[in-house]
């Protein structure tokens, strides 16, 4: 999912001196894909832990409290950023990480429907694919920015076709959005790791700079578990235990 964070950060400090800008770039975005890796191996780990311990598992899922876990992930995106100017550059960190053990807790059912080793494999291919695209973004001289638009277009066309579709439970129409999904969230994937490029680009000081990775670091998080999500439901296999 793309969220404009960028845009509410202060543009008014410089970059540090004495770093070239393709070695301020390069340090910027292994720090994005850290903070990402981090955040996908929280979730991984809580995801997991959660979802194979049946009495945490009835605690949350068989009480009210599945309404808090499934749009806390909602919330902790909204306060990122709504709050990313007022919050401190620790203040956020920590919220991304609260965000990731969220997004744990509500991907902990996934362990209940798919078998093990198919989760697995799924994981492995959305890690391909995103590298791969990824790598495209960053490495292009292409203007993605046309093409972002179109994506996110989709993106809320595929929205609106899941929340129909609570509704109606219908296979095809599930089959289709997921297809699309795939084809949006691989595309989105390219153009916002161009997009945390060229933001870096227009300069930007230590703390601000360090706002924006943990900013690009979710939304490439994002773009990772929501391409997950639609291939698992593609490919996945059901736990047959």
């Amino acid at each position: 999912m793309s969220f404009d964070f960028n845009n509410n950060l202060s543009r008014a400090a410089p970059r540090a001196a004495g770093v070239s800008f393709s070695e301020g770039l390069r340090r910027h975005m292994v720090q994005v894909y850290n903070h990402m890796t981090a955040g996908l191996v929280v979730t991984g780990i809580v995801a997991y832990l959660v979802g194979n311990t049946p009495t945490i598992m009835e605690a949350i899922f068989g009480s009210p409290l599945r309404f808090l876990v499934m749009l806390a992930p909602l919330a902790f995106v909204l306060v990122m950023s709504f709050g990313v100017q007022r919050m401190s550059l620790g203040a956020l960190t920590l919220t991304f990480y609260g965000f990731s053990m969220a997004m744990g807790l509500s991907l902990s059912t996934i362990f209940l429907v798919y078998a093990h080793a198919s989760i697995a494999q799924v994981f492995f291919i959305t890690a391909a694919m995103f590298l791969g695209m990824s790598l495209y973004g960053y490495t292009t001289r292409a203007d993605l920015t046309k093409v972002g638009s179109f994506l996110i277009m989709g993106l809320m066309g595929i929205i609106l076709a899941s929340i129909v579709n609570i509704f109606v439970h219908s296979t095809g129409l599930g089959f289709v959005i997921s297809v699309l999904g795939v084809l949006i969230f691989t595309g989105l994937t390219a153009y916002d790791t161009q997009r945390i490029k060229e933001m870096y680009s227009e300069g930007w000081g230590s703390e601000a700079t360090g706002k924006l990775a943990i900013m690009g670091a979710v939304t490439l998080y994002l773009d990772f578990i929501n391409l997950f999500l639609m291939l698992l439901r593609l490919f996945g296999q059901g736990d047959r235990r």
